[in-house]
């Protein structure tokens, strides 16, 4: 099992990454969880992969069990299925001392994270992420949120799992459009840190290539990410890196309503078009829109989106989180594995989309 530990200054936790791990993991839970309650919070896609074998994992220690299931989808990410769940976790009497775990992607482990953070003032919770994108980006960190009409994640907080659990091979069940859809995240990674892990992308023959090294991945992603986090727990500072191509992503999420795009290539756009404004603006080296351009392909992730009304798409941005009263942070890249702050005036945003 390769452990990697994020070490904050007000407290530590494991993420675990072991191939197979969901075949032990009511003892991998045991070893850290005393209590006797559990409730389980997964989608409909992925409890009927997982939900009966976790309950079942966690009932063979004698867990008190209760597992309940949202949509899947971004659109679970509200304020009224946040409600019904406050409901149906109150209904099970949780208390303080009890356990909840997110058994889902990133739409689940943000409800969630978001749900154990306010009700009653803050529950424990773990994150057992089964998508690419969730093992690698959202289940650490700590960043938990539901949406607004007007836009993303604009209701959060930070609040961190006891310990992450991830186990690569939930990932060969997952549609190719999902597993390339995370591949937008270890892109970014690459892009924004690490040159030789874009390379490395580029070497692999296939999807089967691909899933044979992809723990070496998840665990370079994950690296990359409590490094981050450990120096920027609040996303004031370096952390903001992370958010490269996630301006105009989250803004193309928003205008298909959430239905054209997935998250990863929605910001597989937003990386690409972003570099393409700052290569030709003299800020990024020559040719790496390019490279961008062909590993987005090798995944089968888009890089251009059809015409969009900028007035729309800059009213959108200008509810975006980062934004400080009339300025906002955007990412640009030096070059491949070298990415930056840039602070502009919101009103030259348009010259980057």
């Amino acid at each position: 099992m390769s452990n990697i530990m994020v070490n904050l200054s007000h407290k530590t936790y494991p993420i675990y990454i072991t191939k197979g791990l969901m075949n032990s993991i009511g003892k991998e839970i045991k070893k850290i969880y005393s209590g006797n309650k559990i409730a389980v919070v997964t989608d409909s896609n992925v409890n009927s992969f997982y939900g009966d074998r976790l309950e079942k994992a966690l009932k063979d220690e004698n867990y008190n069990v209760k597992t309940l299931v949202v949509e899947a989808g971004e659109k679970s990410k509200s304020f009224e299925v946040l409600l019904k769940l406050y409901d149906e976790l109150l209904d099970f009497e949780i208390t303080r001392g009890d356990l909840i775990i997110a058994l889902g992607g990133g739409v689940v482990g943000d409800l969630t994270g978001f749900a154990a953070a306010t009700t009653l003032r803050g529950i424990s919770f773990i994150q057992v992420p089964t998508s690419l994108l969730a093992q690698i980006d959202s289940s650490i960190g700590g960043k938990v949120a539901v949406d607004l009409p007007r836009g993303k994640n604009l209701i959060g907080n930070f609040y961190h799992p006891e310990a992450v659990f991830i186990d690569p091979d939930v990932l060969k069940t997952l549609d190719k459009k999902f597993l390339h859809d995370g591949m937008g995240e270890v892109i970014k990674y690459g892009a924004i840190k690490d040159r030789q892990l874009f390379d490395k992308l580029m070497t692999f023959k296939d999807d089967n290539d691909l899933l044979d090294h992809i723990d070496e991945i998840i665990y370079r992603c994950c690296s990359i990410k409590k490094e981050v986090v450990e120096k920027d727990e609040k996303d004031k500072g370096d952390r903001m890196l992370l958010n490269f191509g996630h301006t105009l992503g989250h803004v193309i999420e928003k205008y298909f309503n959430y239905e054209k795009y997935t998250h990863g290539e929605a910001v597989s756009i937003g990386m690409y078009k972003i570099t393409e404004k700052s290569e030709a603006m003299g800020i990024t080296e020559k040719g790496t829109s390019e490279l961008l351009k062909k590993i987005l392909i090798k995944y089968g992730l888009p890089f251009e989106v059809e015409a969009l009304n900028k007035d729309k798409v800059l009213e959108t941005i200008s509810m975006d989180k980062k934004n400080d009263r009339d300025r906002i942070n955007i990412i640009l890249l030096n070059k491949l594995g070298e990415a930056f702050i840039k602070n502009i005036d919101s009103k030259l945003m348009e010259n980057y989309i």
